[in-house]
């Protein structure tokens, strides 16, 4: 959204709790985002970024692989070029150089935000602790699954989901283990099972990104069974040796996950195995439309991961953007007349993201249902390819 303003030279600021990555570090694996063309690659084209966004594509295919436990392929579809896949440090990459350094603050994590109204005013004051307090009349939070700008607008939370997410990296892996690269594929692959996933999807550094997807009702998963602040290396033997989690696999995926744990660790000494629960917020979540302050993303939509996320949250800069951009030209600097235009532009946005957050999370319920509903849902997950390409014989 802030690469859209600034094409408009409308003035904006990104507060962002990371700090600015290096060179070093948006070089290493990420994770892989399929853009679509309605909604990722529309803002890419227009921002004007296409024709740079391309040549940083190509390290994971459109492939895609279906197996069921034991590592026997089910399906496998070679991609149309339709929804190229990019990393996240890639596409970070692209846009960070695009957007002026001052108009982001980094290392700033968001305190609280607080509503102050006066007669004929509001603003909206955000508290960066150190950094200071700074107050602005216009709001976006695109501030993630635990958004402090979300409390403004509604005391709806996330909640647990019954699942978890482990994530392990294999570097040069069709050097290393070739019969392993042959297994996962140039594009992503999928292992289901006993309502878990052994997910994979290449990327840079020849490197094959391993997303232990796991069903289980304990919320603090992690620490009951011992792996919460443990190397990715020691969980290997828990996971897949428990029938309950991975030990009904097969010999072709457990070797794949405990390859990718033991090359974790290796490759990041000292580090704790990257495990987490997944949270959703209630499908189609509304807010009481407040002046000045909204929401895009994860902090207005959060879901499970469907293949959408990324692609909902550009779609919703470049929709809000587009509101913003059309006031700004009718009104200028003119705060007061850029308020009072802009407000309905903003309550027709906010209708128009519930509505779609809606669509898609129904969608992303049947998606998990297919997935995670039964003990052999390869199958039914392949049911679910086959029909996509009956419906869409393009893809």
């Amino acid at each position: 959204m802030g690469l859209l303003l600034h094409k408009h030279h409308i003035p904006f600021t990104i507060f962002e709790i990371r700090q600015r990555p290096s060179e070093e570090e948006l070089a290493t694996p990420s994770g892989m985002l399929d853009l679509h063309e309605e909604s990722g690659l529309a803002v890419i084209r227009e921002c004007g970024l296409f024709d740079g966004f391309v040549p940083l594509t190509g390290e994971c295919t459109e492939d895609y692989i279906v197996a069921e436990r034991n590592g026997n392929v089910l399906y496998s579809s070679r991609g149309v070029g339709g929804r190229p896949e990019i990393s996240r440090n890639n596409l970070t990459k692209l846009l960070l150089g695009n957007i002026p350094k001052e108009s982001i603050k980094w290392g700033h994590g968001l305190l609280s935000a607080t509503s102050l109204v006066t007669p004929g005013h509001s603003e909206t004051e955000l508290d960066f602790g150190t950094h200071g307090k700074h107050r602005f009349d216009l709001v976006v939070g695109a501030d993630g699954a635990w958004s402090k700008v979300r409390r403004l607008l509604t005391d709806v939370a996330p909640h647990f989901t019954g699942m978890h997410s482990i994530t392990v990296t294999i570097k040069d892996i069709s050097k290393k283990y070739p019969h392993l690269a042959k297994l996962v594929g140039s594009g992503s692959f999928t292992s289901l099972g006993n309502k878990h996933a052994v997910i994979s999807q290449r990327g840079p550094i020849d490197s094959s990104r391993i997303y232990l997807w796991l069903t289980h009702p304990d919320e603090n998963f992690a620490t009951t069974y011992g792996l919460a602040g443990k190397p990715a290396s020691s969980a290997k033997d828990k996971l897949l040796s428990d029938d309950a989690l991975l030990g009904t696999f097969g010999d072709p995926i457990k070797e794949l996950v405990a390859t990718a744990c033991d090359e974790e660790s290796a490759d990041s000494r000292g580090a704790n195995l990257d495990i987490r629960a997944l949270y959703t917020l209630p499908y189609g979540t509304s807010w009481d439309h407040k002046p000045g302050v909204t929401l895009i993303g994860d902090a207005a939509h959060l879901m499970l991961p469907n293949g959408e996320g990324v692609n909902s949250a550009m779609f919703d800069a470049l929709l809000l953007s587009r509101a913003v951009i059309e006031t700004y030209k009718m009104t200028g600097k003119d705060t007061h007349s850029f308020r009072s235009t802009f407000d309905p532009l903003l309550k027709e946005f906010e209708a128009g993201l519930v509505e779609r957050a809606k669509e898609t999370g129904n969608e992303t319920q049947s998606l998990i249902g297919t997935m995670f509903g039964t003990d052999d849902a390869a199958y039914d997950f392949v049911r679910f390819f086959e029909s996509m390409t009956q419906q869409n014989p393009e893809q």
